[in-house]
Order: C-alpha cells, then sequence, then structure tokens
C-alpha cells in the first residue's frame, strides 16, 4: 500500500470516528429511559458446593464507560451485576457486595488519579476480594482527536509507552491498598471493523493497546489480561454484521450498492449499542461477562478460599 493511499484510508477511519464521537456526544447529554430487560444468555451451570470457600463476595469495578455500563439497556452497570449474579449462582455465595467505580469517559491517568484521591474507592479497595478495571479506550481515543489532522502510526507510539506505566501504576495503587488482591484487566476492542475492514492500521493500534494492556498486567502475580476484541468487533457468533434498514431502503430507492466509505449505517455490529455503535448492548455486556466469569473460575483460588 502506497503512502498516500494509507493516508486516504486512515482519513476515512478518522472521519468515521468523528461521526462516533458526535453521537455519542449527543448520546451523553440526553438522559434516556428504557425499560428492564433480562440477561440475554442464560448464566452457566452451578457448580457443586465445596469446602473451604468464602460465603460472601467483594467485588470492586473500577473504570470507564464499560464499567459504568453505557450502552445497557436495562441501566443496570452492563457487565459487572451479571458477572456478580453469575458468581453468587455458581458458587451458592449468600450474597456478592459489588461497588462499581466505573465513569464514562474517563482514561488512565484520571483513574490513577481517583485511585489516589477518592477515600470512599480505597475504602472498598482494601475489602475487596477481587477487581476488575476496564481501560484504554479514552487514552487511545484522545491520541486520535489530539493529531487529527497530522495523524500517522507513529504518533501512537510514546502516548502507548506513557499508557502501559500508567496501567503498571494502577494496579502497583490497588495492591498497596490490598496486598495480594487479584486484579483483572480488560482490553479494548474495535468498534468500526465492520464499517471499515479495508483500514487494518486501526486493528493493529488495538492490538498493540491491547498488548500493552497485557505487558502491564504480567508484571504482577494475580494480575489477569482478559481480551474482548475477538468476542465484539465482528458481532455476535463472529458474523459479518448485518445490513441496517436505513441501508437497505437506501438500496431499494436507488438500486445501488452502498458504497459510501464512511457510512456508519451501513453495517450493523449486532453486540453494540445501536443510539451510537460504540459501546456493547445487552448482548455485548453478556459476552464480556462472560470472559470475566471465566477468568474467574480458573483463578478462584485466587478470591474464593478462605484465608488459613
Amino acid at each position: 500500500m502506497s503512502k498516500l493511499k494509507g493516508k486516504r484510508l486512515f482519513r476515512g477511519i478518522i472521519q468515521g470516528l468523528l461521526l462516533v464521537i458526535g453521537i455519542m456526544a449527543v448520546y451523553i447529554g440526553l438522559d434516556h429511559v428504557f425499560p428492564p430487560a433480562e440477561p440475554i444468555l442464560k448464566p452457566v451451570a452451578v457448580d457443586a458446593g465445596t469446602s473451604g470457600l468464602k460465603e460472601q463476595i467483594r467485588y470492586v469495578a473500577v473504570g470507564d464507560s464499560l464499567t459504568e455500563g453505557v450502552g445497557d439497556q436495562t441501566k443496570r452497570g452492563g457487565f459487572v451485576p451479571i458477572v456478580a449474579e453469575d458468581l453468587q449462582s455458581r458458587y451458592k455465595l449468600t450474597g456478592v457486595e459489588v461497588e462499581n467505580y466505573g465513569i464514562s469517559g474517563e482514561r488512565s491517568d484520571q483513574i490513577l488519579k481517583r485511585l489516589k484521591q477518592d477515600k470512599k474507592l480505597r475504602d472498598h479497595l482494601k475489602t475487596a476480594d477481587f477487581v476488575t478495571v476496564t481501560v484504554g479506550g479514552n487514552d487511545l481515543m484522545k491520541v486520535i482527536q489530539n493529531s487529527f489532522f497530522t495523524l500517522t502510526m507513529k504518533k501512537f507510539d510514546k502516548p502507548r509507552e506513557k499508557y502501559q506505566e500508567r496501567v503498571t501504576e494502577i494496579i502497583e495503587e490497588i495492591r498497596a491498598l490490598n496486598d495480594g488482591v487479584p486484579v483483572y484487566v480488560l482490553g479494548i476492542y474495535n468498534p468500526f471493523y465492520l464499517n471499515f475492514p479495508e483500514i487494518t492500521d486501526m486493528q493493529k493500534v488495538v492490538d498493540d493497546w491491547n498488548a500493552a494492556t497485557e505487558s502491564a498486567t504480567a508484571q504482577f502475580s494475580k494480575s489477569h489480561f482478559i481480551p474482548i476484541n475477538d468476542l465484539l468487533y465482528q458481532g455476535l457468533d463472529q458474523e459479518v454484521g448485518v445490513a441496517s434498514e436505513s441501508s437497505d431502503s437506501a438500496n431499494a430507492n436507488t438500486g445501488t450498492a452502498a458504497s459510501a466509505e464512511n457510512d456508519l449505517d451501513r453495517v450493523d455490529n449486532n453486540v453494540l449499542y445501536e443510539d451510537d455503535k460504540f459501546h456493547p448492548n445487552n448482548i455485548g455486556y453478556q459476552l464480556m461477562a462472560n470472559a470475566v466469569r471465566d477468568q474467574l473460575i480458573k483463578s478462584q483460588d485466587e478470591w474464593l478460599k478462605t484465608e488459613e
């Protein structure tokens, strides 16, 4: 691919990003009311009880909009309550105390600042049995916004290194409050893939960002990286997407195929929230919850066993 073509392709994704950012701004400014809904995917089967396990668990969730649950039409908090309910059922716990400290739009530096200054958060972390963290998406978006007119792949290098350092500091800060508490850090995903599959640079940026997060978590024992890109970027069961009604209607009227490279209505990702095409929807959060649950099961000795 020539440099000129690469720049044109990258400009295409930037234009799409600007449109999505605008949609997200409108979404955040409105207070939508949605009817309650049950989890779309059923929880896994219940495990038989075993001795030497805790009867009650304290779960602290820290992070950005994915922890807050933006896009969850039940308004319950995204993947966090699904994980809590699944664990309570699976291990026959008397209860799972959940503290959700997700704030939409926060970057790694802002999350780190809260960890150092928010007394209530710090107190809850001291008694947590395990902690989940969502971070990285807003850091990446800031690079794009700050370098819009001069954006190249190299523009991501230094910000990614700084981001990796902050993820390390986040885990260190949590461990300073609760030595040895298991920490589960979720990766980020590419919400633009189905509309811009030809922009391979965007997926490489997401992969590099996830690699930085994984490297940071690998420095610590009882620290786990949970990838979610493969669960979300192609839709449910890695389908190629669902053509939106607006695109179908337009094609029927004109008799031509949708050809605009930057038409975000061209294809819908069926695990992303329809209003912003960026955050997970109910299905997306269920998939995230399943991934978190599976990692918690694999490492259950780190958080479920009673202290000897």
